[in-house]
């Protein structure tokens, strides 16, 4: 496969003109097997040069090379224009024009964020432990504008329906907001069903982000489209980019 056969999606979301994002899917790279075709994970197992050949098919498309993070399912928030070489952390804001922020996702929720004077984006990692510990609060402060000026975009992340987890993890909220209990529905014994984009509104809303848009693709659900961790185990990252024209 080649650039001519990726699949970009663009947010639909109020964001002012300037302000430039994108998610990547799994179509239009050159990787094969578990992780085929646009992994862009250089640790997941594949083959580097079909990572760094996916790379370059994405680089085409953007201002400059993404600054890639180490992601720990933290709450790490980094200025994406002031990163050298390779750190750890789960979000990055960017101030400066063409500074690309990037996080890589294969179920976790990519969260995408905008001011609408369009002065500064941001891009989050938000699984679970990120989203219960603090990520979306984290990167709402870095960006250091009125929660109310902000809009956001939800990009594929694992659907209610697919992601099934323990009482710890429903407990890591309802124990700090007894409203997000309205966020799961029970499952199998001692378990329950988790919608991390009903999750991560109550958390922007709690904020004052009252424009948010996206959170209607479940990547478990379509394996032609998206990897997905819960699913295959073995396979690809995409990435969800925003940057400033």
């Amino acid at each position: 496969m080649s650039a001519a056969h990726a699949e970009w999606l663009r947010p639909e979301w109020d964001a002012p003109r300037g302000v430039n994002a994108l998610l990547t899917t799994r179509a239009g790279g050159v990787s094969h097997g578990p992780y085929a075709a646009m992994n862009l994970s250089e640790r997941v197992g594949d083959d580097p040069f079909a990572v760094e050949k996916n790379r370059t098919i994405l680089r085409a498309t953007l201002p400059a090379d993404p600054v890639w993070l180490a992601q720990v399912h933290g709450v790490d928030v980094v200025d994406a224009a002031a990163v050298t070489g390779i750190v750890r952390a789960d979000a990055a804001y960017a101030r400066a024009h063409r500074v690309v922020c990037a996080v890589q996702v294969a179920d976790c929720l990519p969260v995408l964020l905008a001011d609408r004077a369009g002065t500064v984006v941001a891009v989050a990692h938000a699984g679970w432990r990120g989203l219960a510990a603090g990520v979306i609060e984290r990167t709402v402060e870095a960006m250091r504008v009125s929660a109310a000026e902000l809009v956001a975009w939800l990009g594929p992340a694992i659907g209610q329906d697919a992601f099934e987890v323990g009482e710890e993890v429903r407990a890591a909220f309802v124990g700090v907001d007894p409203g997000a209990a309205a966020a799961f529905r029970p499952g199998a014994p001692d378990k329950w069903h988790a919608d991390l984009c009903a999750l991560a509104r109550r958390r922007l809303a709690a904020l004052g982000v009252a424009s948010v848009a996206g959170g209607r693709w479940c990547t478990h659900a379509e394996p032609a489209r998206f990897f997905s961790y819960r699913r295959d185990r073995v396979t690809g990252r995409m990435a969800a980019l925003a940057w400033l024209a």
